[in-house]
């Protein structure tokens, strides 16, 4: 059995995943996805939340008072800055939808989560560190990061060069 050693000890995460079936897997992929999919709702509910309030802040100022009415075109731009914020997350939202969390991958790609010693990943949009329902720490990252075109096409028990360090991938799925 291979183990995932950080810091000298074995990470408690990797060895409950190792001995998981694939079914156990792929339901903890389903999860993983469902926990970036509220986390890009969230942000989708308030971006909407904001432009509404942006909107009503226009309508109670009224029509313009000259030509020159740098109040009402500050919030004009904050409305047009929200819409772009607002398809941003709506096309990650999308980009979500598209992982299917029914299949295991064989390499590393969009929509595999890998594990390395030295951190779990979900290829898919970038969030960041998620804090998992079971304590553990996982990056969902985009798949054009360079860590992620790094690692891309490897398979499980492979090793990448990444930032002169030699990384051992050990579970992917």
């Amino acid at each position: 059995m291979q183990k995932s050693w950080i810091d000298g000890r074995i990470d408690p995460f990797y060895f409950y995943i190792y001995k998981k079936s694939l079914m156990e897997k792929l339901a903890l992929k389903r999860e993983i996805t469902e926990v970036c999919r509220k986390i890009k709702q969230e942000s989708e509910n308030n971006l909407i939340l904001a432009i509404k309030e942006a909107e009503q802040s226009a309508n109670e100022y009224g029509q313009p008072k000259d030509r020159y009415d740098s109040y009402r075109a500050q919030l004009s731009d904050k409305r047009e800055m929200l819409n772009q914020q607002l398809l941003k997350v709506q096309e990650e939202i999308s980009l979500l939808d598209r992982i299917d969390v029914s299949r295991e991958y064989e390499t590393a790609g969009f929509g595999a989560i890998i594990f390395t010693p030295l951190q779990k990943v979900f290829i898919s949009i970038g969030i960041g560190k998620i804090k998992m329902p079971n304590g553990s720490d996982l990056y969902a990252i985009s798949a054009v990061v360079p860590f992620a075109a790094a690692i891309r096409g490897h398979k499980k028990g492979d090793f990448i060069e990444f930032n002169g360090r030699k990384i051992e991938i050990l579970e992917l799925f």
